[in-house]
């Protein structure tokens, strides 16, 4: 059975995509899926300085995010977060994450992203409200289980 692990090791421990809820010019909201690193209670991520989302954010920071994965057993955390656009730490937060999803920046995929004519940004998000979510006990007599997954507690 998976073993709840505390928040601070949740989010280490689970490389998946965050996926943050903005609210649009529109007013209408927008989900996008980001990678994700946590740190001083912090979560960072990084885009490019002229994607949508930075707008979006600086004009109403009040975002919401959720990460959990699409297996069971489900779990996972969400919350409500104030956003801030960081432009001077967007290549280091984005060779970070490079390193954390696909273990180093010597690749393709690190050296595309690197090497953009757009410059990088960072996405500070602090987390106001948290809620933290496990099925685990519940799923537990299903076959569908992964045993190795890590919940929080």
């Amino acid at each position: 059975m998976t073993d709840p692990v505390s928040l601070n090791d949740y989010y280490e421990k689970t490389k998946i995509p965050l996926r943050l809820s903005c609210v649009t010019k529109s007013g209408w909201p927008m989900v996008l899926s980001l990678w994700y690193l946590f740190e001083d209670g912090v979560l960072y991520c990084a885009t490019p300085q002229n994607a949508r989302v930075v707008t979006y954010l600086q004009a109403e920071p009040r975002c919401a995010f959720e990460i959990a994965a699409d297996t069971p057993p489900y779990c996972g955390v969400r919350g409500q977060a104030l956003a801030a656009i960081d432009d001077q730490r967007g290549i280091e937060i984005l060779e970070r994450l490079l390193v954390r999803y696909t273990g180093n920046i010597d690749n393709s995929l690190a050296q595309n992203l690197l090497t953009r004519a757009v410059p990088e940004v960072a996405i500070q998000l602090v987390p106001q409200r948290i809620h933290t979510w496990n099925f685990t006990n519940r799923m537990a007599a299903s076959s569908a289980l992964q045993n190795d997954k890590i919940c929080p507690a």
